[in-house]
This record gives C-alpha cells, sequence and structure tokens, in this order.
C-alpha cells in the first residue's frame, strides 16, 4: 500500500515540477516506476482524479492566481500554463469557475480554487507522531486591528480532520481565491460567543477590514474581531512529510509556554488562529493573549 501511494506521490510531484510543458503518460509512468496503465489507475484510485483531469484543474487554478495577483494578460497566462488556444482556455475557464478569465481579471471573485493535495501527506497523518529532539520555536508578540472574518462552518470539527470530513477540503481553494489581510487563509478555533448552535469550533476562513462590505460566498458566515494581541508560535522549516511532528511540536511548546513571564495571560474570548502548515517557513499558530493587569 505504501509503495502505492508514494508512486501516485511521485507523479503529483512530476506534475507539479512540468505544469507549464506537455505531460504524457510514459513520463507519469516513468516517474511512478510502473506501467502507464498501472500508473492511471493508481492515480485515479488515490486522488479520484484522471491525470488529465487533475493536471487540467491544476493549471486553470494557476492561470487564474497569475489573473488575480499579477496583472497577468489572458493570452499569456493561456501559454504559460499550457493551454494551447486562448480559445480553448477560455472555455475551459469558464467550464470551471463560471466565469470568463477576461472578467475575473478586472473583477476578481471567490472561486473555488483547486489544491493538489499530496496523497503521502494523507496517509502520514494517521501515523503515531513522536517529538522527540524537538527544535526551536520562535515567539513574538503580534497585534491585530479590528477586523471581520469570513468564515465557513462545519458541524462538530474540532480539528483540520474533521472539519475536512464535514465540509470537504475543497473549500481551501475558494479561500486562496480571497484577498485576505494577512495575506493567506487562517483557521480558527472559534470561543463560544463566536459559534452557531450546532455549528464547529474549528473553521476556515480570511480575515477581511473592519468595514469590508463586499461579496460573501455562498455557505459562509461574517463575524466581527475586535483589537488583539496575539503571541505567535513559530517551529523551524520542515520536511514536508514531517509536517504532523512539526505540528505537534509548536502546540507542545504553546501549551508549556507562561505568558506571565512577559506580563501577560491567556485570552480565550478571542479565537485561536492556525495558518497553513508551510514546510520553508515553519508551522505557525497563534493565540490570544490580554496584559495581566486587565
Amino acid at each position: 500500500m505504501r509503495e502505492q501511494i508514494l508512486a501516485v506521490q511521485r507523479m503529483q510531484d512530476y506534475i507539479q515540477a512540468h505544469i507549464d510543458e506537455e505531460i504524457t503518460a510514459a513520463a507519469l509512468a516513468r516517474a511512478s516506476f510502473f506501467s502507464p496503465w498501472y500508473a492511471f489507475r493508481l492515480f485515479r484510485q488515490y486522488t479520484g482524479f484522471t491525470p488529465a483531469d487533475y493536471i487540467r484543474r491544476l493549471r486553470l487554478s494557476m492561470s487564474a492566481l497569475l489573473l488575480k495577483n499579477g496583472g497577468c494578460k489572458v493570452i499569456d497566462a493561456a501559454y504559460a500554463l499550457g493551454f494551447g488556444s486562448v480559445d480553448g482556455y477560455q472555455r475551459a475557464f469558464l467550464r470551471q469557475f463560471g466565469c470568463n478569465p477576461g472578467a475575473y481579471a478586472k473583477a476578481p471573485v471567490p472561486i473555488p480554487l483547486f489544491i493538489p493535495y499530496g496523497v503521502k501527506f494523507r496517509a502520514l497523518r494517521k501515523d503515531a507522531v513522536s517529538v522527540e529532539n524537538v527544535q526551536s520555536v520562535f515567539v513574538q508578540l503580534i497585534s491585530k486591528e479590528p477586523r471581520r472574518a469570513m468564515i465557513r462552518r462545519g458541524i462538530q470539527a474540532e480539528d483540520y480532520y474533521s472539519y475536512c470530513g464535514e465540509v470537504g477540503c475543497d473549500v481551501w481553494g475558494l479561500l486562496t481565491s480571497m484577498d485576505s489581510l494577512c495575506l493567506e487563509p487562517v483557521c480558527m478555533w472559534l470561543p463560544a460567543q463566536y459559534k452557531k448552535p450546532g455549528t464547529s469550533t474549528y473553521v476556515q476562513g480570511v480575515e477581511a477590514a473592519a468595514d469590508y462590505s463586499g461579496p460573501v460566498p455562498e455557505g459562509f458566515d461574517i463575524i466581527d474581531l475586535p483589537a488583539a494581541q496575539y503571541l505567535s508560535f513559530q517551529g523551524e522549516p520542515f520536511a514536508e512529510e514531517d509536517y504532523c511532528r512539526a505540528i505537534a511540536a509548536v502546540q507542545q511548546a504553546m501549551d508549556r509556554y507562561d505568558p506571565s513571564v512577559i506580563g501577560y495571560r491567556w485570552d480565550d474570548t478571542q479565537p485561536r488562529i492556525q495558518l497553513e502548515p508551510v514546510g520553508t517557513r515553519g508551522y505557525i499558530e497563534l493565540r490570544a493573549v490580554a496584559p495581566t493587569g486587565r
């Protein structure tokens, strides 16, 4: 089983590295170390997509980010991501996202971007996690201004994995297409005052300005958050396959930390915040604090 998972992961890695080139079934088979027929079967089994559909979705999503963030022309986005013609690219973009790429470039709206989750990391999350030989965790006091958070609630979820089971992992693609004050989506554990009856503690969303009045995707709620101070806990960079260990190390460091040594106490009236685990920067989690005099 593990050999099959690693074969699919090698194909995913190959696609990511060659996304702007022609990707053939033979090349994917070589990356997997299996025959083209068996490689195709494994890929569809473990990702839920054929290689062609997976590549198309990934290319369209990457092109959407170019249009949104880079001031890129439609023709340049089409050819940069390997589409054979602008007309074909426009039709594919419209089918995938429900809007024309030219219109999207002028006025980006939230769209469900495709996030290529590695199958290896989904399997590794089930392994036992050891945090022996824990590396350094950097702690920093930061301030957040009053803001609004657009969040997608679950049902009973207390963590990422149960949330994905209730809401689906694809919501992260939609969040990635949205502007955020901190330049990326956030995950939150909500205190009781921000929850609705029958909804989850763990949510995902984006932070927007306090006066935000733009579009809110269907199924999302807005909560208003006051100014608050947070302690940011950031671990050292980690290999992607070690992300479970990196998260556990930072969370254990947070549990052991006593904020009174810097004149603060934990303020659990504000959401605890988790950022996406990215190996090159280390895992980051934030917990609210208040001066001990309050």
